[in-house]
């Protein structure tokens, strides 16, 4: 029953969403193609529900460079022009991913998609669970990553200091996944923006995160 509810709850969601966000779609479509002139959207290569391989909508955010390969965990901030900075920090170059979520390859909540070429990192051993359940634009894990994981730039210290507690959380959220459990996801995730819009940290949800990778 779940499931079912999922599925419905996503597609009305992400259609009501790509309506009602569609100004946002205007705006960011006009910038990016003022900031740097190309392609609109980026279509990166994961792997959602039972390894299956697809294309997941983003808003360009990096001046294209070609032959970049994805096996780092961190983004290459030099391509990152002006409104791409603007768009991660609000999350607005997600917004794409609805259309992933309409066409049933993605969920609102879910484990991280995981890129191709990191497979063996995010989805090896205890993790290869995350791989049973649909990918989302959000989770525990991706909240980690965004309030906590943009400080470390440098992708030595954030494979030190972010992606054990990232991958636990991922962990975490398939063994108590639950619609109610969803809603409050999708919450937190309003509530975090607004922490990062308004230039404070969600320290409260900080110590939730931790906590919770620690039942893992």
């Amino acid at each position: 029953m779940y499931k079912l509810i999922k599925r419905f709850f996503d597609f009305i969601c992400a259609l009501l969403g790509i309506i009602g966000t569609s100004p946002i779609w205007f705006l960011s479509i006009i910038l990016t193609e003022i900031s740097d002139s190309g392609t609109l959207f980026y279509f990166a290569n994961r792997v959602g529900k039972d390894n299956k391989k697809f294309k997941m909508w983003k808003f360009r955010s990096m001046r294209v460079a070609r032959g970049a390969s994805e096996v780092s965990l961190r983004p290459d901030q030099d391509r990152i022009f002006w409104w791409g900075k603007v768009m991660r920090r609000l999350k607005i170059d997600e917004l794409p991913q609805l259309i992933n979520i309409l066409n049933g390859t993605m969920s609102i909540v879910g484990p991280r998609p995981a890129a191709v070429d990191q497979m063996e990192i995010t989805r090896g051993g205890a993790n290869a669970i995350a791989s049973t359940v649909p990918c989302g634009l959000t989770s525990q894990s991706s909240l980690w990553d965004y309030i906590y994981g943009d400080q470390f730039p440098n992708e030595d210290d954030y494979n030190e200091k972010v992606l054990p507690i990232r991958l636990k959380l991922d962990v975490y959220y398939v063994k108590h996944a639950s619609f109610f459990g969803d809603i409050k996801l999708i919450i937190w995730t309003v509530l975090a923006i607004t922490y990062t819009a308004c230039g404070k940290y969600p320290q409260w949800m900080h110590d939730k995160l931790v906590g919770y990778s620690k039942t893992v």
